[in-house]
């Protein structure tokens, strides 16, 4: 059962090998609820969560994949206990997230969306624009995986010093980062970008105590989840000056006309020196096939396992 919009390459992947699908973008959770007993698979994306009551609907379900990056809609724990694989696409956006998060990082140090709007209003404020270069800078990454290694690949050019962390990994140095501790982040990273999920470890965990930890003032990106951050430490950064600039491609709450009810919207706003995106760092579109078609691979190549054993 495939129940969110994806690109047809999978549905042509699937026909190749064989393997039976339903194709139902437009039906709601209730729905799916009704008859996911029929199936043995599930594909999504961010369509609904996947919860206990979900699962006990889905007693057949062998695997759930998600043409995106991450599994957070998923409750990940239930399904380990129902022996239900979790097949993510991470790969299929990476290339993307890298390069959206490099452009606002671009944008942030030079003032651009900034310099355009007042040249747009017959301002002509050279001195007031002068940027930053990135070269010689050093790039903090929090999480070294498919994104994280993707953003790092893309600096290179850059003639910057990237530091890694990651919590889960070792021994993870190559020719674009350098694995480092979060305390090496902290004492020389001149400008953060977070590549992690959203956990019950990481929800939050981006708080006024997190961010008093940095000796420079730093540029703040964020392209991951936006349950990580507490957006009003990061406004507080803004006031004092300990982050010279923030962009976010995700926030804690999304979409309107929530987002604007929330308090610290109109904080962010006003702010010309935040640069804020929907939700798009990973969705072009060249990563709408390209998430498609690894998903669907990962999920022929469990099938044939399956077959195996």
């Amino acid at each position: 059962m495939i129940v969110d919009d994806i690109h047809e390459i999978m549905l042509e992947k699937f026909e190749q090998a064989g393997i039976a699908y339903d194709y139902q973008p437009e039906i709601d959770r209730e729905e799916t609820e009704k008859i996911i007993a029929n199936y043995s698979g599930m594909v999504i994306r961010s369509k609904f969560q996947v919860d206990k009551a979900f699962f006990d609907s889905a007693p057949n379900l062998r695997f759930i994949a998600r043409a995106g990056a991450g599994m957070d809609n998923i409750d990940d724990e239930i399904a380990a206990q129902q022996q239900i694989t979790l097949i993510p696409a991470n790969e299929g956006n990476r290339d993307a997230v890298g390069e959206h998060m490099i452009g606002m990082l671009l944008s942030l140090m030079n003032n651009l969306n900034r310099s355009d709007q007042q040249v747009r209003t017959g301002q002509w404020l050279r001195e007031a624009n002068r940027g930053y270069e990135l070269k010689g800078r050093t790039v903090g990454l929090v999480g070294y995986g498919h994104n994280g290694m993707a953003m790092a690949k893309k600096l290179s050019g850059f003639e910057v010093n990237v530091l890694a962390y990651d919590k889960y990994r070792t021994n993870y140095t190559d020719h674009y980062a350098v694995e480092a501790s979060m305390e090496n982040i902290y004492e020389q990273a001149d400008i953060i970008s977070f590549h992690i999920p959203l956990t019950a470890e990481t929800k939050g965990m981006i708080d006024d105590a997190y961010l008093s930890k940095f000796n420079k003032p730093i540029f703040f990106l964020l392209g991951a989840r936006g349950g990580i951050v507490q957006v009003p430490a990061v406004l507080n950064g803004l006031d004092k000056g300990s982050i010279l600039g923030a962009a976010f491609d995700v926030l804690p709450v999304e979409k309107f006309p929530k987002l604007a009810e929330q308090t610290w919207y109109q904080e962010l706003i006003r702010r010309d020196h935040v640069i804020l995106s929907p939700h798009v760092a990973g969705w072009t579109f060249e990563s709408y096939y390209k998430l498609s078609a690894v998903a669907a691979e990962k999920i022929i190549a469990f099938l044939k396992l399956q077959e195996t054993h």
